[in-house]
C-alpha cells in the first residue's frame, strides 16, 4: 500500500509535473497513489481548484507549486 497520496486528474499538466517531482524524491512509484478527484463527489468539492495536492503520512497536504527541495522538506515535517 501507498504512504503518499497525489491528488490529481487526468489532462492535467500540473499533476503531470507534480507526479515527476514526487517521483523524483521518493524515488519508488509504489509510494505514491494517484487518487482522481473526478472519482468522488467530495473530492471534487474539496480540490477541484487546487490540484495537484500531494498528502502525507500523517495527513497533511502540500499544494502546488512545489519542487523537489519542498517536497523534502514537507516530509521532514512528518
Amino acid at each position: 500500500m501507498a504512504s503518499y497520496v497525489l491528488y490529481h486528474t487526468d489532462g492535467c499538466h500540473l499533476c503531470e509535473q507534480a507526479e515527476q517531482v514526487l517521483l523524483s524524491v521518493l524515488g519508488n512509484k509504489n509510494e505514491l497513489e494517484l487518487v482522481d478527484i473526478l472519482t468522488d463527489e467530495q473530492l471534487i468539492a474539496r480540490f477541484q481548484l487546487s490540484i495537484p495536492v500531494f498528502k502525507n503520512k500523517t495527513g497533511q497536504h502540500l499544494y502546488w507549486p512545489f519542487d523537489a527541495q519542498t517536497v523534502h522538506e514537507f516530509l521532514a515535517q512528518e
